[in-house]
């Protein structure tokens, strides 16, 4: 397969897999979101839909979160882990956003990665689903995927990032990063993945990869 069949192959089977694309994250609006995805960093979602409630009882916007002293938001988030850091990020772009944005989340890429604690990942998950701006964010699950496909050479998240961008039709993007999230848990993990339930891969996968995994499991 070339690259195009290979792309074509991918967007058909997790078309038929996912048709209805649920959002990991739970959230109402852009800064529950902002918030959620600020908090998922080296976390898992689960544990992440865990503690947003308790956090957004208190403070579901910039304006009750500034409210809150960072000790005690970080005392609410310490189970998603680094919560010194993150306490300090979601204060600091709560003041900001009331301060420079009347209190909402900017739809704009450049604006969302000043804010405290905001990364190119973080924003672009945001851009994409709270507000449908195209974007292909890339998580451990995707980074992990288009290497093992063979679509990308798995140097680091911005080339995958290029790579994916490049391949993919650009009104495909938000569906297909989740889509390809998805897939990766339940199909293709890091850890005990098994190659003949992974169908994506072992049909279209690069054969330095398929050659490991036979290896490993000679």
């Amino acid at each position: 397969m070339n690259k195009a069949q290979k792309v074509a192959f991918v967007i058909k089977t997790l078309d038929d897999l996912y048709p209805s694309i649920p959002i990991p994250l739970d959230h109402k609006d852009p800064f529950t979101l902002l918030i959620a995805v600020l908090l998922s960093a080296q976390s898992t979602d689960v544990r992440v839909n865990q503690t947003t409630p308790l956090l957004f009882e208190k403070a579901d916007n910039p304006y009750e979160m500034i409210k809150l002293s960072i000790d005690e938001i970080r005392a609410i988030i310490r189970p998603v882990g680094l919560s010194p850091q993150k306490a300090k990020g979601i204060h600091g772009l709560s003041h900001i956003l009331i301060d420079k944005h009347n209190g909402q989340v900017p739809a704009d890429f450049e604006a969302l990665e000043e804010l405290p604690a905001v990364g190119h990942k973080t924003a672009s998950v945001v851009m994409s689903q709270a507000f449908g701006v195209p974007a292909f964010p890339v998580d451990t699950h995707i980074h992990r995927l288009m290497y093992r496909w063979g679509l990308s050479n798995g140097k680091n998240v911005v080339q995958t990032e290029k790579d994916a961008k490049r391949l993919f039709p650009k009104e495909r993007w938000n569906d297909l990063h989740l889509q390809i999230i998805w897939y990766g848990r339940e199909y293709s993990p890091a850890r005990g993945w098994s190659l003949e339930k992974d169908l994506i891969t072992h049909t279209i996968g690069r054969k330095t990869v398929l050659n490991a995994y036979k290896k490993k499991n000679d």
